[in-house]
């Protein structure tokens, strides 16, 4: 049986959050419940939704990031040496039912960044204290707080870091803290999201990184040696993945293009133990990149069942797709997964709570058939 992270039967980390728990939540935005009132509710809502998930049978547990809001910038918010700005993104979300403003509350550096204390350090504490299983903390990349959608420039006071390479420097002494930090708090499986490479997939996107003068192969290369700074900082015994992901927020999502701009470098270069690869969608390509996933240590998580809709998928179709995989990768490199979490929003994806633990029930099943050591 696999005891290590990234799992046979696995998750990206996010979950729906009760409706109990938005309640509260709305309510402490109006000043109308305390902080220790909303405290206690997360509390109890994630006892709950830890059970849940050891109850299917999953083996990485995470707190489905019910005390943020959203997936990244909770995280970047609450570091320092960073305040929270309004601020125009070049892509706008496809495929939403309704348009959505490509205005977003984004994080600008205006401050030396740190991680000491880092609220999520106590969150990961309390999943620790009360999982059975593998706690799991899932933030973002240290590339996301620049995204690739905008100029960096736009996201970073000159004064305190004048170019990529002393950001780049900062930012990796930040989460090279963090990680140390989370793991004496009990974490043994941190997972760095990523959006950024998905864009670098993207032929539309990769052309507007070169017209504001970026190389978006040079940006590549900086991403990699910034990162594998990071995982060349966490002990033996803790699990970093990753999770590349086009976007998921009500059936919207950002990027396309499958990974081969990027596959052999990705999956060569950096250091992860595990690569959460979405897979749900023809705007993710095919499974050829997966060629270059060298044999040994690392995995490849497929994200074969999608968070969009409730609709389960057929058992044979996710199987077949499974072995077309590893006719690209070896099966014993290859684990399973839904393309991304299910709510990297607190409002969450179109989908009913049953239909999630519904999806990460057959999730287990699947991999339970499929690899003998699930």
């Amino acid at each position: 049986m696999v005891s290590k992270g990234p799992f046979r039967a696995d998750q990206v980390g996010s979950l729906l959050r009760p409706a109990a728990l938005r309640a509260m939540r709305a309510r402490h935005a109006r000043g109308e419940a305390t902080d220790a009132e909303l405290a206690a509710a997360e509390d109890a809502a994630i006892i709950d939704v830890i059970a849940r998930q050891e109850g299917v049978g999953l083996k990485g547990i995470t707190d489905g990031e019910f005390r943020r809001e959203n997936w990244s910038l909770d995280f970047f918010a609450q570091m320092q040496g960073t305040s929270v700005v309004e601020m125009a993104l070049a892509p706008r979300a496809h495929g939403a039912a309704q348009p959505i403003s490509n205005v977003l509350k984004v994080a600008r550096i205006d401050g030396t960044l740190d991680a000491t204390d880092h609220p999520m350090i106590g969150h990961i504490r309390f999943v620790a204290a009360h999982a059975g299983q593998s706690a799991k903390l899932t933030i973002p990349c240290p590339t996301m707080i620049v995204s690739a959608s905008r100029d960096w420039r736009q996201a970073v006071d000159g004064a305190v870091y004048g170019d990529l390479d002393a950001l780049f420097a900062g930012l990796g002494a930040a989460y090279v803290q963090f990680v140390r930090q989370v793991h004496a708090a009990g974490c043994r499986y941190l997972q760095l999201d990523d959006v950024n490479m998905a864009y670098l997939c993207d032929p539309d996107m990769r052309a507007g990184i070169a017209a504001r003068g970026d190389d978006p192969d040079d940006l590549l290369g900086r991403w990699i040696a910034l990162l594998n700074g990071v995982l060349a900082a966490r002990p033996a015994d803790m699990t970093m993945t990753t999770h590349i992901c086009r976007g998921n927020f009500k059936f919207s999502w950002f990027a396309q293009g499958g990974y081969e701009p990027i596959a052999e470098r990705l999956l060569g270069e950096l250091d992860y133990d595990g690569f959460f690869l979405e897979y749900d969608s023809a705007r993710a390509g095919g499974f050829e990149p997966l060629r270059f996933l060298p044999r040994g240590r690392k995995r490849v998580v497929l994200g074969l069942m999608t968070t969009k809709t409730g609709a389960l998928e057929e058992r044979d179709a996710i199987r077949r797709r499974i072995e077309q995989a590893s006719a690209f990768a070896p099966l014993d490199q290859l684990c399973l997964s839904p393309q991304c979490g299910f709510a990297s929003h607190e409002d969450g994806n179109l989908l009913s709570e049953q239909e999630q633990w519904d999806k990460l029930a057959q999730v287990v099943d699947l991999a339970g058939e499929v690899w003998s050591d699930a």
